[in-house]
């Protein structure tokens, strides 16, 4: 004769159901992301003239950056290579506190991936007044 806990004893299983739910969810989730990022990159912009920019305040106070034809960066007057920039815009970001700005004078050959690395080190150094100096649109460029 068997004993009544040898009766009811099953084998052990594990409901898979839920694991393959939940996998075929996270492969919804990631098709639907993956979709929308190329989307949302291949919007198309058309970025702005600056033909009527009113003209800038005053750069007193706000640390100058600029960014020669060869890619060479002078803040302040002083050459500076990346690892500097960080330190002497988390510096000006120190003295100057929330007033901190930067105005970035960049040579119009200049390509954004030299300017990119600016705009993160002021973001990484706190800084989110950042001015452009850009020159006034002629008559003739604009058609």
């Amino acid at each position: 004769m068997r004993s009544p806990a040898k009766l009811y004893r099953t084998a052990a299983s594990v409901n898979m159901t839920p694991m393959i739910d939940v996998v075929f969810l996270l492969i919804i989730f990631f098709l639907v992301s993956s979709h929308l990022a190329k989307r949302e990159s291949k919007l198309p912009l058309q970025l702005p003239t600056a033909s009527r920019q009113p003209a800038a305040k005053s750069v007193i106070g706000r640390l100058v950056i600029n960014v020669a034809a060869d890619g060479n960066v002078t803040a302040g007057g002083s050459p500076v290579d990346s690892g500097r920039l960080t330190m002497v815009l988390r510096a000006h970001a120190a003295e100057k506190g929330v007033d901190a700005a930067v105005h970035i004078r960049s040579d119009a050959s200049v390509d954004y991936a030299i300017a990119e690395p600016l705009l993160r080190a002021a973001a990484q150094a706190g800084i989110s007044n950042i001015t452009f100096a850009v020159q006034e649109q002629t008559s003739a460029a604009a058609q």
